[in-house]
């Protein structure tokens, strides 16, 4: 398994960029059920092809959900808490068919003490168009350094009672 990474592994600018994934209209209508927000203009393909965009688009706050879980394994931090979302933006709509992944960019670095520090991260949501639907900044405490290696005490085998090579 893959060790996460510590406030002392990141630097300003660093960047990485997650897998993608397709929305589908079982998303679509999962999360209206999950969150109560059967809006037609989500849920509707009728209602839909009257608005300006002539079918049904995904829930804005799906995205940032998908965005949360996408970008919490790239980068994979040691996440002491999550603090804020600030300045997001929904740039485009998304729609089912959609393939969306996360560009996530470190936009700054504030020491907290001697176990963690706050790091404000960039995240963009793009979809297969290479457009940004989303974008904004996640606030997050991440842990300072690794753990100090302990040293364990040296074991020695000793045969088990009854078990040893003259036993016969």
């Amino acid at each position: 398994m893959q060790e996460p990474l510590h406030f002392g592994d990141l630097q300003v600018g660093d960047r990485w960029q997650s897998q993608g994934r397709t929305i589908t209209e079982a998303d679509i209508v999962n999360f209206a059920s999950m969150t109560g927000d059967f809006d037609p203009l989500h849920v509707d393909h009728e209602f839909a092809a009257q608005t300006p965009f002539r079918k049904p688009i995904a829930h804005g706050l799906l995205g940032l959900a998908w965005l949360a879980g996408l970008s919490s394994k790239c980068p994979f931090v040691k996440t002491d808490a999550f603090v804020s979302i600030g300045n997001w933006e929904f740039h485009k709509p998304m729609f089912i068919g959609d393939t969306v992944h996360v560009v996530t960019e470190v936009a700054s670095l504030e020491p907290r003490g001697r176990r963690r520090g706050m790091v404000v991260w960039h995240r963009q949501l793009w979809n297969q168009a290479d457009e940004v639907v989303q974008s904004g900044y996640f606030s997050t405490l991440v842990a300072a350094a690794r753990p100090q290696q302990q040293t364990r005490p040296t074991l020695r085998t000793v045969p088990y009672p009854g078990t040893s090579s003259d036993a016969a």
